[in-house]
This record gives C-alpha cells, sequence and structure tokens, in this order.
C-alpha cells in the first residue's frame, strides 16, 4: 500500500474537518453499513482516512483512494 503524501492529507484534512457530515456511497468491506448511511466525521488520519461516526453505531474508516463519500 502506497501512502499519500503529506500534502495530500492536508488536503483531505481541510475538505473533512471535524464535524463535518458525510454519506456513503461505496464502501468494500463485509462490515460497511448500508450505502446511503450518515456519519459524522471525527478526525483525518495520517493515511488520509476519515475517521467516521456513522448514525448507525459503526465506527468503521472510510479508506482514502478505496471508499466513497460525499459531503451533505
Amino acid at each position: 500500500m502506497r501512502f499519500p503524501s503529506k500534502e495530500i492529507v492536508e488536503q483531505v484534512r481541510g475538505q473533512y474537518p471535524t464535524g463535518t457530515r458525510v454519506e456513503l456511497l461505496h464502501m468494500d468491506d463485509v462490515q460497511a453499513p448500508p450505502t446511503g448511511t450518515k456519519g459524522t466525521v471525527e478526525g483525518v488520519d495520517d493515511t488520509a482516512s476519515l475517521l467516521v461516526a456513522w448514525d448507525n453505531g459503526s465506527h468503521l474508516n472510510v479508506i482514502y483512494g478505496e471508499d466513497k463519500v460525499r459531503r451533505i
């Protein structure tokens, strides 16, 4: 796995500050919340993955370059 540059991590942190609401569009994981689930961004880690508290109680991260969400 290639990690994103520090610049990309900072860009993602700027796009998804703590408290940003998102909706899940795609996540290829058997434990993924259903498509359309909404959640709140709790932070962005050093791999540019979004740390999300999903409204259904899940805390599965949104992996940069793999999973898809949209801001709401």
